[in-house]
């Protein structure tokens, strides 16, 4: 009876001891479907469990903190580099937020004083794009409004926005050291970085006058 018994629980506990094994050859196979189940839950629950991403913000409705000044975004330039700054500006204008631009050559005051516009350029601009090439370091105009931008947000705060083109890492302004730069390796990739670090602080504009006025 004894033997007879045992005979019935083979094959039981046979059974159990193979489930087992493919459990426990699926947890350890990444290309097993019981494995890919398990990371696609494992990323599930850790992806709830991170912070959630700000909530996104609206910089073209009517309230927001953008409109406080005139323009998005002041490109300080040489005009000898007037046709790839034009190339930017539009780049930049045809975005679905419709960046507004200040251009020199297009936007300033006919007889106005060539100080008074560069300064009120820098004063109604939310962010600062300075193009520094060979000829932006030997013009002094163009080094009198990366003065001015500097001295309106000495902290940067990402406002100010070196872009560096033709020129070598050594002849970056040491005004600027304390600041990352943007290289123009690639003109596409440039103008996309240049429009996302000018949308970032728009955003954070706009956020933070909305969560001040709550």
């Amino acid at each position: 009876a004894g033997w007879f018994r045992r005979l019935l629980q083979k094959p039981k506990q046979s059974s159990s001891h193979a489930t087992d094994s493919l459990h426990s050859a699926a947890s350890c196979s990444p290309s097993s479907s019981s494995s890919s189940a398990w990371s696609s839950s494992s990323s599930s629950s850790t992806s709830w469990a991170r912070p959630s991403r700000l909530a996104p913000v609206d910089i073209s409705s009517s309230g927001s903190a953008r409109w406080a000044k005139s323009y998005d975004v002041c490109i300080c330039h040489s005009e000898v580099d007037l046709e790839f700054v034009e190339e930017l500006v539009s780049y930049l204008e045809s975005q679905p937020q419709s960046l507004r631009c200040f251009l020199q050559l297009r936007d300033s005051t006919a007889g106005s004083a060539i100080v008074t516009e560069l300064c009120e350029a820098v004063q109604n601009s939310h962010c600062w794009v300075l193009l520094i090439t060979p000829s932006f370091l030997q013009d002094p105009w163009c080094k009198y409004q990366m003065h001015q931008a500097l001295a309106e947000a000495p902290m940067a705060n990402g406002r100010t926005i070196p872009v560096l083109k033709d020129i070598d890492r050594k002849d970056y302004p040491k005004e600027l050291r304390n600041l990352y730069y943007i290289y123009t390796a690639l003109k596409e990739s440039s103008f996309r970085q240049i429009r996302d670090t000018v949308l970032r602080y728009l955003e954070e504009l706009c956020r933070s006058s909305t969560s001040g006025t709550e």
